[in-house]
């Protein structure tokens, strides 16, 4: 029975298509974060600061209906879900590292001392971490409520998002079993 495919090493195409796309996540996801720690951001907390973090939060939902489509149909899904996690997340990081970086620099009292950008990538990290080491503490009322949008975020990405990555990862499992009968 003729399957349309060229001969060749059997493994060789699947194989490379989900390292490629590990690969490509994976600098995607480190570019992310490269930029957060270079590029000049000098504005101020500001009204438009507000409107960058619901953008951001907003990039970060789209990106994930965007990658959860495509790992529905991915001939590797386990490989595109890994990809979304390493894309995904440093994007979601990054978010609210660099408004809490732009509110200590425009208003250094919203937080138990001033951050600098690792400090602001350290805090978000221990609050996704729920570690919570008390070093750095928000302590304004607008710091507070940044943090809590943050912690909210965190459970829906570790719950809610990873149970429908997987979700998915299964459809698409199901749906390459069902296109080898």
């Amino acid at each position: 029975m003729r399957t349309g495919r060229a001969p060749g090493p059997p493994d060789k195409g699947r194989t490379r298509g989900p390292r490629s796309m590990l690969v490509r996540s994976s600098l995607s996801g480190l570019g992310v974060l490269l930029a957060y720690f270079c590029l000049p951001f000098t504005s101020a907390f500001t009204a438009s600061t507000v409107l960058v973090l619901t953008g951001g939060l907003v990039v970060v939902a789209g990106l994930l209906v965007r990658q959860i489509r495509a790992i529905k149909v991915s001939p590797a899904p386990r490989a595109q879900a890994f990809g979304t996690l390493a894309l995904t997340v440093p994007v979601f990081v990054v978010v609210f590292s660099l408004t809490y970086h732009l509110m200590s620099r425009a208003a250094p009292e919203h937080w138990s001392e001033p951050l600098s950008r690792l400090d602001a990538f350290y805090f978000t990290v221990t609050v996704i971490a729920t570690v919570g080491f008390g070093d750095i503490t928000a302590v304004s009322q607008a710091a507070r409520a940044v943090v809590t949008v943050q912690m909210i975020g965190n459970l829906l990405l570790v719950g809610l998002i990873a149970r429908v990555i997987m979700g998915a990862v299964q459809e698409g499992l199901a749906r390459r079993g069902s296109a080898a009968d």
